[in-house]
């Protein structure tokens, strides 16, 4: 199994909730699509594309349900005819992120959401080293984003 993340800590965390939720595809990124870490990707395309479609429907979502309910939506599932994708918030001292994951029948959406109860928790408790002082979209974004994913693939 190969977990790639672009900050140390996040890599226990995606690991135990890959191994134990039994996911064939997860994506830890921030809500503006900057991907933070991987499992399951072969493309380096392939990671940017599913980034941008995570965000996407995460922040569309959310506002649909500020727009209905009055609160954002959280958790998004919506089951296919082999796979199933599960898209949801988590909150870390880094500040938010979105995870995204991909599974077939080999477990189930109740393990799925099992699991990222607890690597929700595991976010939260974690103590990374102080982020830098940085907006969340800076000027020089794509080149983040280049960066990120030469480090996850193993290019830089």
């Amino acid at each position: 199994m190969t977990i790639a993340v672009v900050e140390g800590w996040l890599e226990e965390p995606l690991r135990r909730f890959v191994e134990d939720a039994r996911v064939q595809v997860a994506l830890l990124l921030h809500p503006s699509g900057q991907v933070l870490g991987q499992h399951g990707f072969t493309r380096a395309v392939d990671v940017m594309s599913a980034c941008a479609l995570a965000a996407a429907i995460h922040a569309s979502s959310a506002e649909l349900g500020r727009q209905l309910d009055g609160r954002p939506f959280g958790v998004i599932h919506h089951a296919g005819r082999t796979r199933q994708v599960f898209l949801a918030p988590a909150t870390t001292p880094r500040g938010p992120l979105v995870c995204l994951a991909v599974f077939d029948d080999a477990t189930s959406l109740g393990l799925v959401q099992l699991y990222f109860t607890e690597l929700r928790a595991r976010l939260a408790a974690v103590r990374p080293a102080p982020a830098p002082a940085a907006a969340a979209l800076p000027a020089n974004f794509e080149l983040e984003l280049n960066r990120n994913l030469a480090v996850l693939f193993g290019r830089a």
